[in-house]
């Protein structure tokens, strides 16, 4: 097949759905990375939540997405791709605009009738309804609305639109961050911001996107069913814990939205663009995948990802040790590298590891250690600011503990390879 003829089927394989979903996916992750970036710090300096609380809303905030994408599959298939996406958006919409007004006139009262903790919690966890139907449905119509022989190329744009989506999300922010500074805008407005943006991609939905095609073969599972293979899967004891152990990745990875701002802006440098720094991962994760991938193809899969494990958490090694922003740059620069060699081959893991006819359901479940990572990493968060940075006055300390949970996660993935989960490694690609 000639070059021309290449790129004749990827002209031609994509449907009209397929583009639209994924173009209004860069806007989701935009939504969703800009908010994520400035959440705590807008938590803990704009509302007045003390750092511990502020850390656990935030690692609540993320952590709810990733719980309720096991069942927003499920629901997309249920209503169709086209309602899940609409509806989605219109939570979206009212939801990131309803975490910018927490602290609005007209909400006050409501802030005076319920406890200001549960108001926030209750609001944040509003994002994650919308963002569990957004996922399934934009992946579901990528495999819909490709032809065979483009699919693999599918997921590729599909994946590169996300990591445009968290790049442009953190920027966004850092933009917002530095017209605070000459008064030109409010950190409230990158929530407007961010709503306005998902509320444009429901226009968008309702005017350019048409249901994809559903392959007569392709069973829908019911909400029950999906109950049914949680309980499957848990009570698969080598697979959960696995999951458990591998949720102490995610508990270091997320702490580049946890405690890094926060840390640098308190014992680095007050005038620091933090929401800038954040743009560092998903820049080498969009530049460097392919050339990272290629060096490790030959690692077999569980050793990528305790690889991947170990060099993220050596990665925050770098704060302590270099009193400077610049370090924070460097530190997610090694920290997006760990993240590139054990992504893809976590999910190639997951996979070969499912029973036969489970895979389906055991690459759903791949996301509860994200979440878990979250929920976790957000209280982490809270304490360790508090305990060794408000109080003790040791702000350093926080970063050898979370590097410490980084290699003590990695030493127990390896364990768990040699003694719970004896495999025969796969043959190298």
């Amino acid at each position: 097949m000639t070059f021309s003829d290449r790129l004749t089927e990827v002209r031609t394989g994509f449907e009209r759905p397929f583009w639209v979903a994924n173009i209004t996916e860069i806007f989701e992750r935009l939504s969703y990375y800009s908010v994520f970036a400035v959440l705590v710090r807008y938590l803990n300096e704009g509302l007045g939540f003390s750092i511990e609380q502020a850390g656990t809303l935030g690692g609540f905030f993320g952590a709810a997405v990733w719980f309720m994408a096991i069942f927003g599959g499920a629901v997309a298939d249920k209503i169709g791709f086209r309602r899940a996406l609409s509806l989605a958006y219109f939570i979206l919409s009212g939801a990131y605009f309803l975490v910018g007004s927490i602290g609005a006139p007209w909400l006050a009262p409501v802030r005076n009738a319920v406890p200001l903790g549960l108001l926030a919690g209750v609001i944040l966890f509003l994002p994650a309804l919308g963002v569990a139907l957004v996922k399934p449905s934009v992946v579901g119509t990528t495999a819909r609305a490709s032809a065979d022989n483009v699919r693999s190329i599918g997921y590729s744009i599909y994946y590169t639109m996300v990591n445009i989506g968290s790049f442009l999300g953190p920027y966004l922010a850092g933009w917002v961050r530095e017209r605070i500074k000459s008064g030109q805008m409010q950190i409230e407005d990158v929530f407007r911001i961010a709503a306005l943006s998902v509320f444009l991609m429901l226009i968008a939905v309702l005017i350019f996107f048409k249901e994809p095609r559903r392959s007569a073969d392709q069973p829908v599972p019911s909400l029950g069913q999906v109950t049914r293979n949680f309980f499957t899967v848990l009570g698969n004891f080598r697979f959960v814990l696995f999951l458990l152990i591998f949720s102490g990745y995610w508990v270091v990875f997320w702490q580049q939205y946890l405690i890094l701002p926060s840390y640098v802006v308190n014992y680095v440098d007050s005038t620091a663009n933090t929401e800038w720094i954040l743009i560092t991962d998903p820049i080498i994760v969009i530049f460097f995948t392919v050339a990272i991938n290629a060096a490790t193809r030959r690692i077999p899969s569980f050793h990528a990802v305790t690889l991947g494990t170990f060099v993220t958490a050596i990665g925050w090694l770098v704060m302590p040790f270099w009193h400077s922003k610049w370090a924070a740059v460097v530190a997610l620069v090694i920290v997006a590298t760990g993240e590139i060699i054990q992504s893809p081959r976590y999910y190639e893991y997951i996979s070969r590891l499912a029973p036969a006819g489970q895979q389906g359901t055991y690459m759903g479940f791949a996301f509860l250690p994200i979440g878990i990572g979250s929920l976790l990493g957000g209280w982490l968060a809270g304490k360790l600011l508090h305990h060794y940075g408000e109080v003790l006055k040791q702000p350093n300390t926080i970063w050898y503990i979370v590097v410490g949970i980084g290699v003590l996660t990695a030493a127990l993935l390896y364990l768990y390879d040699r003694i719970v989960q004896p495999m025969k490694q796969e043959t190298a690609s």
